[in-house]
């Protein structure tokens, strides 16, 4: 599988992985504040952004997906960084194959099975009239009233896009990706264990991570540390991109060869 990707800057490999319905550009922030010292590569996980579409979905697959184009450009030790779904997928690489893995960073996101907390977004995109809407104004407008945050119908509408004949289509895999839904709330997998250095990032206002996942945290990853950026929520690297820039270069200077 060919992923999309980008690069940016010189120097160690840093890979950044978004979370579902997002695309490479999502953490471009991070992206663009990492660049000055490492080689930055944003990924378009499969079945997002301009990666290819798949049938099936899962953690096992998309890590594979990742390690793959680490061999296509010739990369042999990485950082990686990950944001929800994202990070699971940096987590499910780190244990698969830990010698590709320098440094793994995890933000707000613990390697245990959720609840649904998206079938209310793919209900509301599900309905979304493509052949009707002449904009993406019209798209935010049914979003918020379907219930979603206006933020959110904003991030949620960067993957709405307009094919040669101006019809809109999703650019995100939207019925496989709700099709596999099971299999991306899921905890990891792989068993196992990685013992290099670890950080989680929290959101301060955030429920992803909670101190009853710790047990399950320090059974896969033994040296994992935590950070919390208080005041955010689950998009802590829009909500406040200095401090979370802040501590992922920390994490990272710390700990390169």
């Amino acid at each position: 599988m060919q992923l999309n990707y980008k690069i940016i800057g010189d120097g160690q490999p840093v890979i950044l992985l978004h979370g579902l319905f997002g695309t490479l550009d999502n953490l471009g922030r991070l992206a663009r504040h990492l660049s000055t010292t490492y080689q930055v590569i944003s990924i378009d996980l499969p079945n997002h952004g301009l990666s290819p579409h798949t049938n099936s979905i899962s953690y096992p697959d998309m890590a594979n997906s990742v390690s793959d184009l680490c061999d296509e450009l010739g990369l042999n030790k990485v950082n990686i960084v990950g944001h929800s779904m994202g990070g699971k997928v940096a987590m499910e690489l780190a244990l698969l194959k830990p010698q590709l893995i320098n440094t793994l960073t995890v933000i707000d996101i613990a390697p245990v099975a959720y609840t649904d907390r998206h079938n209310h977004i793919f209900n509301a995109l599900k309905t979304v009239n493509l052949e009707q809407i002449n904009n993406r104004t019209d798209a935010s407008k049914h979003l918020v009233a379907q219930g979603i945050e206006p933020g959110i119908a904003q991030f949620l509408l960067k993957n709405l896009a307009k094919d040669t004949n101006s019809t809109h289509f999703w650019r995100c895999n939207l019925d496989g990706l709700h099709k596999n839904y099971s299999s991306i709330i899921t905890g990891l997998t792989t068993t196992g264990t990685y013992d290099k250095p670890t950080l989680f990032v929290k959101g301060g206002n955030s429920n992803y991570i909670l101190a009853e996942h710790r047990p399950t945290i320090m059974g896969y990853f033994p040296q994992a540390q935590a950070k919390i950026v208080q005041g955010t929520g689950h998009w802590l690297h829009a909500e406040k991109p200095a401090s979370v820039n802040k501590i992922v270069d920390d994490f990272l200077s710390n700990h390169q060869n």
